[in-house]
């Protein structure tokens, strides 16, 4: 148990049955009355985020997530399909559930999978990705220190922004996080 004055960024805790992550808290000492802490936390099964005020003594569940490195195998019809490295079971994922996950992987490349009690609830991409440019403008001869970008077409259908001296079936590295181009690879 944690008390929600112990609360910080991005701690997992259990609050009304509903799993968290915090997003910032705040201390604060109010005039005449008792210190609270105000807490923004994100749902981590719908993802939305909530602010509450707390007392520093409110108790909460710490939760703590197990993280699997999985692969992405292939589409059939609405479903993906992950297989899990250790015990080769392939687990189906609706398009949903994946979110934009699907808009930075290709088939056989790994994921990370969290669970929470033997329940998935979310996958993620690698931190980065190498892509290949399948439709842009073509380059501009000399462009290659400005700080100019047009759009780009990844093999997944991921629009991104490039900069001008990158052409078709260029090879880039796009950070995942963002969405941004970092490289040329």
């Amino acid at each position: 148990m944690i008390s929600a004055g112990d609360v910080r960024k991005s701690m997992n805790f259990e609050h009304n049955g509903v799993v968290f992550t915090c997003v910032d808290f705040q201390h604060t000492k109010v005039a005449r009355g008792g210190a609270v802490v105000w807490i923004k936390m994100k749902n981590i099964k719908t993802g939305s985020i909530t602010e509450n005020t707390f007392v520093p003594t409110d108790k909460f569940e710490r939760v703590s997530f197990e993280e699997k490195p999985m692969q992405y195998l292939y589409r059939d019809g609405d479903l993906f399909y992950i297989m899990d490295l250790e015990s080769y079971e392939q687990i189906p994922f609706d398009k949903a559930f994946l979110g934009d996950t699907l808009d930075y992987v290709v088939e056989n490349e790994n994921v990370i999978v969290r669970f929470f009690k033997d329940q998935p609830f979310s996958v993620a991409p690698p931190l980065f990705v190498i892509r290949e440019i399948t439709e842009c403008e073509p380059a501009v001869q000399g462009s290659t220190a400005n700080a100019s970008f047009k759009p780009a077409v990844l093999e997944t259908g991921l629009k991104v922004q490039v900069p001008l001296f990158v052409s078709n079936h260029d090879k880039i590295k796009v950070d995942t996080r963002t969405g941004e181009y970092v490289e040329r690879a």
